[in-house]
């Protein structure tokens, strides 16, 4: 029987992932934080364990028909775990925010603000009270009736429809039209309305042209096709749709984002002349708080917008007092930069972690686990200071934090620490120590003790001469206001700067049109596929190459297996039940639907037949389960394969599967990957790489990986251009830019510009102590 008081969280024998029959205890109400390299089976651990088991825990506890509604997380595999509260999990999710989705709605300051306004706004005399509900533009009530709550209008013109008016129509003057059939189709029927659709666009009169581009009429004629000698084809109904319409309908409510993105170009986006971009309609625009709109107010930056907030009578005291308690905890973890308008889908991945983080400490729980995925990623060292006052925060009002984390600032202000390793995948997944932060001192096979305890200074490496310069500006978007700068070529650069400086605005503008660029490559932390069907070898191009070294195989030859028998995505080779998913959906009665292995192909994705196919002792889908480390031994002498394989292997990523699901990869994992697909095509000239913060999610160790592959970039005579908070990485930089001094309006000037050993002495600047610290060692 387990003590009721028991103070720690026991884990007995998980084997989620990797881990291998892990035994951990962790005491509660402290901040506890895991580590290790990538891929070593820490969130295993802490999420897919701790916080998986709290989850199922939570959903067995609610009515059945609930449990449906709420998306389960499977049951991990675990012996058992006692001791564990209900947890909360902030995962670093690249959620699909729409469009309407803002910091205001995040943080439910939106809903506080219309309240404000409804209930203590100064309105016109003789206006009634308004519901809060007319101060939004989410809704039918508060939205613009001219632009429905968007803000912006877009319009088109015959400019952009018809670019070159010296082409008739049949010639194709009429840009904007669908190709193929569809495009024809139109021709054919302007030509049965009467039209010539063979003079120059440029002659025909002026009401005929404004007609066939913009009118709202849908004719219906009869069509008779032009007879082709080798086909009949019979007259039909044809109904005539104008360019603008085709186009607006087309971008309105196509799902083809290729289709939609080619609509776009024929459209202008301007401000709403009706709301003037406000999103609101006139009457919610007529009531003033502190001689402003609630669109003014939403516009301004958090710390501006708190400064104003001052009521006058009780009920407005109220609602400020309460506004500006929700916003104490967001700029205290230094997003004070931003306004309540502005789009979630322009946020980096930390800053939303952060606007939840935030959320939560206003939400008061007690007595709960907060399981947290990298709260410092994305951060400025001088940030991270405010993260641990969050996070202690939190412990102090009564709950455990557990933390996965590789910020060795954070590591050290943890009570608790759990180190899994020593290394990734198969060779990882066991806690090398569970206990005081100091206590890893003793570990000699921990990689995280070499980084933690060693405060020696960083040995400078030889700058390098730039071969030219490439200009940038004047740029003024965002935060930036005409700011220029040079980033040396054939150097290794480093962009620096606290979170909202603007750092990524900056780089964003260095395009392959730049003077002195010549091929460009961004390699970025978006996902490599959205579905388990796409996978590391499909997308390195890997399984190519593997597929034809099986076909080439004497028994697929016999047989007349071609490449197309060895893929999982196509008829023929794969098993028919799962339809090469390897897993099939079980859908249970009143529970929530899970995933089983499939009963024919036991989760190998192919049918029997092809599987009877063996290269070197193994079929497709054991290739697929090796290891990249595996599987460079196993392809050795395949060149082909083998420099794939190498690749991957050098930046750090043979602990991975061949066949891992683009859907189980982190960022960092999808961006190394991008990496590697880069590093492995033959160099052909001048590249210029641009990476945004390509150490998030990376261990000290794996970062010395990275940085080996990118300044052998260098050297062999590229150019490097990164967005970088890790000090370390800063410190091996040719030449650094500094953003800043802070966020938001209070950024966006350059602050230094030079070597890292001169950077690190300018004052004025938020970066130089924290680089000064690494390259002096502290």
């Amino acid at each position: 029987m387990h003590d009721p008081h028991d103070p720690y969280v026991r884990v007995r024998g998980a084997r989620e992932h990797n881990l291998k029959g892990v035994d951990v205890d962790i005491p509660r109400d402290v901040l506890a934080v895991f580590t290790g390299v990538s891929g070593s089976g820490k969130s295993s651990l802490a999420f897919g364990t701790i916080y998986a088991e709290a989850q199922r825990r939570y959903f067995e506890s609610v009515a059945p028909y609930a449990r449906r509604l709420i998306h389960q997380v499977g049951a991990p595999k675990v012996g058992e775990i006692s001791g564990l509260p209900p947890a909360v999990s902030l995962q670093q999710r690249r959620s699909a925010p729409t469009s309407r989705s803002s910091v205001g709605t995040v943080t439910h300051l939106s809903n506080s603000l219309r309240m404000l306004f409804s209930r203590a706004g100064d309105y016109p005399p003789g206006a009634e009270r308004l519901d809060s509900d007319v101060f939004s533009p989410h809704t039918a009530a508060g939205a613009c009736p001219g632009c429905h709550g968007l803000g912006q209008v877009h319009r088109t013109s015959e400019e952009l429809l018809v670019p070159d008016p010296s082409l008739s129509i049949r010639d194709g003057a009429i840009a904007a039209w669908p190709g193929a059939w569809q495009g024809k189709n139109l021709r054919d029927i302007l030509d049965a309305l009467g039209h010539d659709v063979d003079r120059p666009w440029r002659e025909l009169p002026a009401e005929e042209r404004e007609w066939i581009l913009f009118t709202d009429e849908q004719p219906v004629v009869t069509v008779h096709p032009v007879r082709d000698a080798d086909r009949i084809q019979r007259p039909y109904q044809g109904t005539y749709m104008s360019a603008r319409r085709y186009v607006m309908k087309t971008f309105a409510d196509s799902k083809s984002p290729t289709l939609r993105a080619r609509a776009e170009r024929f459209l202008t986006s301007a401000p709403c002349p009706e709301c003037g971009g406000s999103r609101l309609r006139p009457e919610a625009l007529a009531v003033t708080f502190a001689g402003r709109t609630i669109a003014e107010l939403a516009a301004l930056p958090l710390t501006d917008l708190a400064g104003l907030l001052h009521g006058t009578s009780e009920t407005a005291r109220v609602l400020t007092e309460d506004l500006r308690s929700r916003i104490g905890p967001v700029v205290e973890l230094g997003l004070g930069y931003l306004s309540l308008d502005r789009a979630t889908p322009t946020l980096s991945a930390g800053e939303l972690q952060r606007l939840r983080l935030a959320t939560q400490l206003r939400a008061g729980l007690f007595g709960v686990v907060y399981v947290l995925d990298e709260p410092s990623a994305g951060l400025h060292p001088a940030d991270t200071e405010a993260l641990l006052t969050v996070l202690a925060r939190l412990k102090s009002a009564g709950n455990s934090v557990f933390v996965v984390e590789h910020h060795l600032d954070v590591v050290r202000g943890a009570d608790w620490l759990v180190d899994v390793g020593p290394r990734a995948g198969e060779h990882g997944g066991r806690v090398l120590h569970s206990g005081p932060v100091a206590g890893l001192a003793e570990v000699a096979e921990s990689a995280t003790a070499r980084f933690l305890f060693d405060r020696s200074p960083t040995s400078v490496r030889e700058v390098r001469d730039p071969r030219g310069r490439l200009k940038v500006g004047p740029v003024t978007r965002h935060n930036l206001r005409g700011v220029s700068a040079e980033f040396p070529l054939g150097v290794f650069t480093a962009v620096t700067g606290v979170s909202g400086s603007g750092k990524s605005t900056l780089i964003g503008e260095i395009t392959e049109e730049s003077a002195g660029v010549g091929r460009l490559v961004c390699v970025d932390q978006k996902p490599i596929g959205r579905t388990p069907r796409s996978n590391l070898a499909t997308y390195t191009g890997l399984f190519d190459v593997v597929r034809k070294e099986f076909a080439a195989t004497d028994a697929a030859r016999e047989r007349g297996y071609g490449v197309g028998r060895f893929s999982f995505n196509v008829a023929g080779g794969r098993c028919e039940t799962c339809q090469g998913e390897g897993f099939v959906s079980v859908e249970l009665l009143f529970l929530p639907s899970t995933y089983a292995p499939c009963p024919d192909c036991a989760g190998a994705r192919y049918n029997p037949e092809t599987l009877e196919v063996t290269y070197r002792g193994r079929n497709i889908a054991q290739v697929l389960d090796l290891t990249v480390e595996a599987a460079a031994a196993f392809f050795a002498d395949t060149p082909a394969v083998a420099r794939s394989l190498g690749t991957l292997l050098d930046v750090g990523l043979g602990y991975l599967r061949l066949g891992q699901p683009a859907t189980e990869l982190s960022g960092g994992e999808a961006q190394r990957i991008k990496l590697a697909s880069e590093l492995q095509r033959g160099r052909r000239g001048h590249t210029l790489y641009l990476l945004d913060e390509p150490t998030t999610g990376l261990h000290p160790a794996d970062v010395e990986v990275l940085m080996r592959q990118l300044h052998g970039l260098v050297d062999a005579g590229h150019t490097v251009v990164v967005v970088e908070h890790d000090m370390a990485v800063v410190a091996g930089a040719d030449w650094v830019i500094d953003l800043g001094p802070g966020g938001g309006d209070a950024g966006g000037r350059i602050v230094a510009a030079g070597p890292p050993a001169e950077v690190a002495g300018v004052t004025g600047s938020a970066t130089a102590p924290y680089l000064a610290r690494v390259l002096h060692g502290r």
